[in-house]
């Protein structure tokens, strides 16, 4: 279990001050001791999103308060039509440090930007990571499944460099640089080391793209020499994703350039239970957002909306992705044991696993395994 332990921020927390927090309820089967780093309740800026954005976000909401974790949110609605991010949500973020967000609604082309993209470049958040693993008692085709995606957030195909030379023809830029190689590379390895992970590969198209993918696999290369104890391998992103279907317990710790990572971290997340229960975040210098970890139909669908059938089990392993960021570990912990308990048992699951449940059911399953 250590492995799993979700410690994405690990290298760039800072320390927060303890005090005693309220006791707590005698109905607890367990002694309930805080940890270092439990202390001073911490705001985190909230975007509910579009679609099942808010059903999900209010389910963390929920849980958050059940387990009276200290945090605050400070909510902004944000849409995927908005022509940008309003300036006070970033500041907020800014002044917070950290984010939780559902999906925002991208329209499909009409030259229309992305906020999930503009939000990550807005905050040079150049690092996504998404976990994918095995939950026990929810049965997959491939068992040991445990991989980490780690993608370059930033650059490459979606630097949005594009333009119509002539009518009919498109040129679209991809931009690799040194620079944002490295530092993607050297988070990798840096949470491999933390984490106990044994192999970092790296995803690339270098014996097509020679140029660019080669800058990224030079830069990889470079990096790998200052981890002698983690084991460095390579892969060509077609060769890979068919390895993934194949036999994805191979693989450890993943780095690649933006656009491999966003097919290669959906198509992990579907081999290892659905994206619905895939945990992420996005990492800068000084900032971190939280979401959903893989992004296939991540504002979901609206008979799922209307229904309020949405799975809220990715959302809540990232808000305790979020919780150890801020340094609340014990929380964390409580959280991902209760999430897992409620997976084990299968008596309330979404569609997306097999059930029939509501997301408020999830909810309130998750609070009653809180311990």
């Amino acid at each position: 279990m250590a492995r799993r332990s979700f410690s994405l921020f690990k290298a760039l927390t800072k320390t927060t001050t303890s005090f005693s927090l309220t006791p707590i309820p005698v109905s607890r089967s367990v002694t309930y001791m805080p940890r270092p780093g439990d202390g001073t309740p911490r705001a985190v800026t909230l975007i509910p999103g579009d679609g099942i954005g808010p059903l999900v976000t209010n389910a963390v909401e929920q849980v958050m308060q059940a387990m009276h974790a200290p945090i605050y949110f400070e909510k902004y609605e944000v849409h995927g039509d908005m022509n940008r991010i309003p300036e006070e949500v970033i500041e907020s973020i800014k002044k917070n440090k950290v984010c939780l967000k559902g999906g925002l609604r991208t329209p499909v082309g009409g030259g229309v930007s992305s906020l999930n993209v503009s939000l990550r470049k807005e905050l040079d958040l150049y690092a996504s990571l998404v976990n994918c693993f095995n939950l026990p008692g929810l049965p997959t085709r491939h068992e040991n499944v445990d991989i980490v995606v780690i993608r370059e957030n930033t650059e490459g195909e979606y630097a949005g460099l594009e333009h119509e030379v002539v009518p009919g023809v498109v040129e679209s830029l991809k931009v690799i640089t040194k620079f944002c190689s490295e530092r993607i590379a050297k988070y990798a390895f840096e949470y491999a080391y933390l984490n106990n992970r044994k192999t970092v590969t790296a995803v690339h198209k270098a014996n097509i793209m020679k140029l660019a993918d080669g800058l990224f696999l030079e830069s990889c290369r470079e990096v790998a020499k200052k981890y002698p104890s983690i084991k460095y391998t390579e892969i060509i992103v077609d060769n890979c994703c068919m390895q993934l279907v194949s036999k994805p317990e191979q693989f450890d710790v993943m780095v690649t350039p933006n656009l491999y990572g966003n097919l290669v971290a959906n198509t992990a997340a579907g081999i290892a239970g659905g994206t619905g229960v895939m945990p992420g975040g996005n990492v800068g210098a000084d900032y971190a957002v939280f979401e959903q970890g893989a992004s296939a139909g991540n504002v979901g669908k609206e008979k799922m909306v209307e229904q309020k059938k949405a799975n809220p089990v990715a959302l809540l392993l990232s808000s305790a992705m979020l919780l150890r960021h801020l340094q609340f570990p014990s929380f964390a912990d409580r959280l991902e044991t209760a999430v897992k308990r409620v997976i084990s048992e299968g008596k309330c699951r979404t569609k997306d696993l097999g059930g029939d449940s509501t997301t408020q059911e999830v909810v309130d399953a998750v609070i009653a395994h809180l311990d």
